[in-house]
């Protein structure tokens, strides 16, 4: 049985005779194929990239996207007179995209062989189909969450942070605190509740115990007055960086426990895992409950176990908590009042019970 494709991640562009009628080289003005705005604007809306692969000089075409209120939309224009396949490349290395995820639209057939050729796995689209690409499944996404449709205000937001960051000439925390970083913990509802399972699905390297929580796990959980499902969103003056961290805390007779913690990868920096743990500690604190912790090693976690034991958390004993069958083993933590990191401002709800909206984390003393 044929395994189904994956949905398009990213949709490279050709940009004469296939998103506009005419050769710009030789025509000097274009106009655009009628629809093709909506077309972008709905792939846009579902997550789905937007990048640019033509035999342009960049300047001339670049501002005949802007001239056309369409440039916004696209990430990673590579127009120059190399193969496409090249850009291709570059474009799928540069978002760290599978071949398999990257779809091309191209009114030459030559062209559409040429990056066929070089990567097999691309799925090519003829100019004529442009029309018709919402309507198919590979560009429909099962679910559409609120990040996804900031999936490319999102990006372009990155690229503006990182070259800010490559400039900065201070130390990183300086950087930091320059960001105006704001740190966001809510309890999932139900948009949220895709992202999460994302996250414990994707995240490897910042998963406490490498577990999956399927959407029908999760929504039995916020259920559940002896959990919390919490999601950590990020902003900054740059824009979103979206949903980056899951917590499922149970709350048992003697302790609250950490079943999972998850957070993105491309946070790390930020010091957003050990921002959560240090809110957790104060929660507990306030709470006068201890609070541990489950982890399972992996090949991929060292980051996680080096987050927990910076936090101040211990191996239980076997007369605490055994480890269990799947290899799970439980780390201790007794709590203390902390104060929140000094680069960033952290908006949490009080836990088990409270149904007010989150507020500002101060210091202990405050």
């Amino acid at each position: 049985m044929t395994e189904p494709q994956p949905t398009v991640k990213c949709l490279v562009w050709d940009l004469d005779n296939t998103l506009w009628r005419g050769t710009l080289v030789e025509d000097g003005e274009v106009v655009l194929h009628e629809g093709i705005r909506d077309v972008i604007v709905a792939l846009d809306e579902r997550g789905i990239l937007q990048a640019v692969a033509s035999r342009n000089d960049h300047e001339h075409a670049w501002g005949q996207l802007e001239k056309l209120g369409l440039a916004e939309y696209f990430v990673l224009p590579r127009i120059n007179w190399g193969a496409k396949s090249a850009s291709i490349r570059s474009i799928a290395e540069e978002l760290n995209f599978a071949m398999k995820t990257i779809a091309f639209i191209d009114d030459q057939p030559a062209e559409r062989a040429e990056v066929a050729f070089h990567h097999a796995e691309v799925r090519c689209y003829t100019a004529e189909q442009a029309l018709d690409l919402p309507g198919l499944p590979e560009f429909t996404p099962p679910v559409v969450t609120g990040d996804a449709r900031r999936r490319r205000q999102m990006y372009q937001a990155g690229v503006r942070r990182e070259a800010e960051r490559t400039e900065h000439a201070g130390s990183d925390e300086e950087f930091l605190r320059s960001l105006g970083l704001e740190l966001r913990i809510e309890r999932a509802g139900d948009e949220a509740i895709s992202r999460v399972e994302e996250l414990t699905l994707r995240t490897s390297q910042m998963n406490a115990t490498g577990v999956h929580y399927s959407d029908e796990a999760l929504r039995a959980l916020v259920a559940d007055e002896e959990h919390e499902v919490l999601v950590a969103s990020l902003t900054d003056r740059f824009g979103p960086h979206g949903a980056i961290g899951v917590i499922l805390l149970e709350r048992r007779p003697d302790t609250w426990h950490i079943k999972l913690l998850a957070t993105s990868c491309r946070v790390v920096s930020f010091g957003v895992g050990a921002a959560l743990l240090r809110w957790l500690s104060d929660e507990t604190a306030r709470a006068g409950v201890p609070l541990t912790a489950g982890f399972r090693r992996t090949e991929r976690n060292r980051m996680m176990e080096v987050a927990y034991r910076f936090a101040g958390f211990r191996e239980a004993a076997d007369a605490e908590a055994p480890r269990s069958a799947d290899g799970v083993q439980t780390l201790v933590l007794d709590p203390t009042r902390q104060d929140p990191p000094g680069h960033l401002k952290v908006m949490a709800p009080r836990l088990f019970g409270s149904p007010y909206e989150p507020v500002e984390w101060v210091p202990a003393a405050g």
